[in-house]
């Protein structure tokens, strides 16, 4: 029988916890990160329904009395970084997966520490302790299980499920708990009369596969029934670079694609120069209003890390998507994604040989021109700050962008 020594931390509400910490004052208060968007709620206002990624104007109406903060990223940093320290003082298997959660594997510890929920709730006290921030524990025999776990523990709590009754506690939970289930997924499974993991186990394989595709199918139908072998993974190599963008309910407009696209490419691009690699797979999603995603790619003849090339080729694939779904009124979300990173120390020159998709490759004339731009913006971002120099159409439209250090804590880094 397997053991439950997988853990599961998540710091509850965190960027909304960390501002009632340094401004106690707003402690027990609905408080929301952001402005014109609502990056992160508090408990207090998501009990009115705010949440991250909603409009600003939406979230007052839903919650008067909300109070809007703006953003500490640097103490963000810090404390999540500092958390994650205390999980390391008990074992070195810890993969963090963002800057507020973390899995940690205590098989080998418990005869320093003591069992598995004793080694949580040492966790728990120490953070409260010495960080003065909720944290929720979950802690089972697989990862998947101790996510969930967590998420019943909230808020500030600790879940263990013990070995043998696995089965038994997922099974009445709702299908949306389960990781990669999201609205639209959600949604799908609800119209085949699929509310719970327990359905979800109990439904045909074959079925839920034709329903969400084989990948997805086959993985959530393992997952139902508890059956998830990864393993710690303490030190994770990205695959990919992305960045997105929350719209709330935005009507589709050229100008704010393109304004956002721009953005994104910015923030990717920004990254594979930082690290001296590029992408050859680009690949953009588009949420529309009603919550239905699709995904769109192309794999280039050259990797790209230039901002401008990044954009025109997004540019391209939305605009693809958005004449196959003409019907389509409003976006709710724009994202960007580089895969097929590889090391990128030169660029190799080409010849102007009048090539088709010359305007997208780095070595061409006027990619290289691009990409000579954006390396002076990177070092002038390097030694004066990011804010100090920046496309035009992202700076001109900045008071409704997500801010830049909010998206550097959020997405996954190389």
């Amino acid at each position: 029988m397997d053991t439950a020594t997988i853990l599961h931390a998540d710091l509850d509400a965190f960027y909304a916890s960390v501002e009632q910490k340094l401004d106690p004052s707003l402690k027990g208060k609905p408080i929301a990160v952001g402005g014109g968007v609502v990056l992160a709620a508090s408990y207090e206002a998501k009990a009115f329904g705010v949440h991250g990624g909603m409009p600003g104007r939406q979230a007052r109406a839903l919650c008067p009395g909300l109070i809007f903060v703006g953003g500490h990223f640097d103490e963000y940093q810090r404390l999540g970084d500092a958390a994650i320290r205390i999980l390391g003082d008990f074992t070195p298997l810890v993969e963090r997966i963002s800057i507020d959660e973390a899995f940690a594997d205590v098989a080998g510890c418990t005869h320093l520490f003591g069992p598995p929920a004793v080694i949580a709730a040492a966790i728990r006290r120490r953070v409260r302790d010495e960080l003065a921030l909720p944290i929720s524990v979950g802690v089972a025999s697989t990862k998947h299980l101790a996510k969930i776990a967590s998420q019943v523990a909230k808020p500030d709590g600790l879940v263990v499920v013990e070995p043998g009754t696995e089965v038994a506690f997922l099974h009445p939970l709702p299908v949306e708990l389960m990781w990669g289930v999201g609205p639209a997924t959600r949604a799908r499974l609800a119209e085949r009369g699929i509310t719970t993991i327990g359905e979800l186990a109990k439904s045909s394989p074959a079925a839920v596969a034709r329903l969400l595709g084989r990948a997805a199918g086959d993985r959530l139908s393992a997952l139902a029934w508890n059956r998830d072998p990864r393993a710690i993974r303490t030190r994770v190599t990205a695959h990919s670079a992305g960045a997105q963008s929350a719209l709330g309910r935005r009507r589709i407009e050229a100008r704010m694609i393109r304004r956002t696209l721009r953005h994104l490419a910015d923030r990717v691009a920004s990254r594979l120069r930082a690290k001296g690699k590029a992408g050859r797979t680009v690949t953009v999603r588009v949420r529309f209003g009603d919550l239905r995603s699709v995904t769109h790619a192309v794999t280039l003849a050259q990797p790209v890390a230039a901002t401008a090339i990044l954009a025109t080729v997004a540019e391209d694939l939305v605009r693809a998507v958005l004449r196959k779904h003409s019907g389509q009124r409003e976006l709710s979300l724009l994202a960007i994604a580089v895969s097929h990173i590889e090391e990128q120390p030169v660029v190799q020159l080409d010849l102007p040989l009048g090539l088709d998709d010359e305007a997208h490759r780095p070595g061409a004339r006027s990619g290289m021109a691009r990409l000579l731009a954006d390396r002076a913006v990177d070092r002038i971002r390097r030694r004066f700050g990011r804010g100090s120099v920046g496309y035009a159409s992202v700076a001109l439209d900045a008071q409704r962008s997500v801010p830049d250090a909010f998206r550097e804590l959020a997405e996954r880094q190389l």
